[in-house]
């Protein structure tokens, strides 16, 4: 018999395709693709690769092969396994992610027919980007200038992911949402709510041009239809905050607003009407249950340096389709296993989360959970 060659290759690319769990890629991109037989004592070549992703119509993979060589009409012995490579999205790199995040529109609409109004719906952030495990806080006013009480205001975290195949594919999430009621006839008003980022892909993977990930949060009425949209970024280094006081929230916006006139339709029949200043309460929030939640209430921030390990009240990690992080699904939904066994760094192994987690995030988890454990 001949002598047997060990031989290990080392691979990462990103493959996008256009149907769903299909792994027969319309579009590739290489990153590295070195191989070293063992008899040369070397090392595999270093190289730079994008964070590892996983999603419906695209991945990037890293993964290290091994394969013995044996003589002719003798079975070669295989084995690989998937890795995963970091490659940490630094906030404080991005201009102005300290800043406030603040974006207003004003509409005008009709209603009875004869009658018009104007909404300005004006939200705001207290920053610009966020890590896993931090807390949004978000501040709305509405100055509902008519006589008609407006719908529901809800407050949206979402994701898109841009697949670049021959053409460009969009997945977008809904990741929490929080609902506050409406806005009587001439009020003005004011909802503040906090938004709890749960494990989620960064922003950017840094070398990827197949694969585009972006966050924002969208606030809207129901009635009239209106919403603005503020464009935020996930990384995995917090924004440095200047240390001006014990906690930073959300500046305040000026609320005394002079009594102003209603359309011309209605100067004539009502004369004006003053403006008056209310609170929004909130009427229900995915992030919710089990703890009592309530605008002002803060959440401990979770550090990546965290030395805390898993607890019996801690969700159940999972790895779902969209992220190849521990990743919370959405209300029902169940998540589906990525496609091979992954090696995780130690952060998120052992990611301390808040004590008391939303249900609806551990049950979906914990469904997959048997099904994850088997395929690790």
């Amino acid at each position: 018999m001949g002598r047997k060659a060990i031989k290990v290759s080392c691979v990462g690319f990103c493959g996008v395709s256009n149907k769903v769990n299909d792994t027969a890629w319309t579009v590739e991109e290489q990153y590295f693709n070195s191989t070293l037989s063992l008899a040369d004592k070397g090392v595999l070549t270093a190289a730079s690769a994008p964070t590892s992703f996983e999603g419906p119509f695209g991945k990037v993979v890293h993964q290290i092969k091994a394969v013995i060589d044996t003589p002719r009409f003798s079975k070669d012995y295989k084995c690989n396994k998937v890795f995963y490579v970091l490659c940490p999205l630094n906030l404080n790199a991005i201009p102005e992610i300290e800043q406030p995040n603040t974006m207003s529109i004003t509409k005008k609409f009709n209603y009875k027919l004869v009658k018009s109004g104007s909404i300005i719906l004006t939200a705001t952030s207290d920053l610009k980007g966020y890590i896993v495990g931090q807390v949004i806080q978000l501040r709305t006013d509405i100055e509902n200038k008519s006589g008609r009480d407006t719908g529901s205001v809800v407050a949206s975290l979402l994701q898109k992911v841009a697949y670049k195949s021959k053409r460009w594919i969009y997945d977008l999430r809904t990741i929490a949402e929080v609902e506050g009621a409406g806005v009587k006839a001439w009020k003005h008003a004011e909802w503040k709510e906090q938004i709890l980022v749960p494990a989620l892909p960064q922003s950017i993977l840094q070398g990827c041009t197949l694969i585009h990930i972006d966050y924002y949060i969208q606030v809207s009425l129901k009635s009239p239809e209106v919403s603005v949209t503020l464009p935020i970024y996930i990384g995995n280094i917090a924004v440095n905050r200047i240390p001006l006081s014990p906690a930073r929230s959300v500046p305040h916006i000026p609320s005394a607003v002079v009594p102003s006139a209603p359309p011309e339709e209605e100067e004539a029949a009502s004369g004006y009407h003053p403006m008056d200043n209310v609170s929004i309460p909130t009427k229900s929030h995915s992030q919710q249950q089990p703890f009592s939640y309530a605008p002002g209430l803060s959440f401990q921030e979770v550090r990546l340096d965290s030395d805390q390990t898993g607890s019996p009240n801690h969700p159940t990690l999972c790895l779902s389709t969209g992220a190849t992080v521990p990743y919370y699904a959405e209300g029902t939904v169940v998540p589906v296993p990525t496609a091979s066994s992954l090696i995780l760094p130690p952060e998120y192994s052992t990611w301390g989360y808040p004590y008391e987690a939303p249900p609806s995030y551990e049950q979906s988890c914990s469904s997959a959970n048997s099904s994850l454990s088997n395929g690790n």
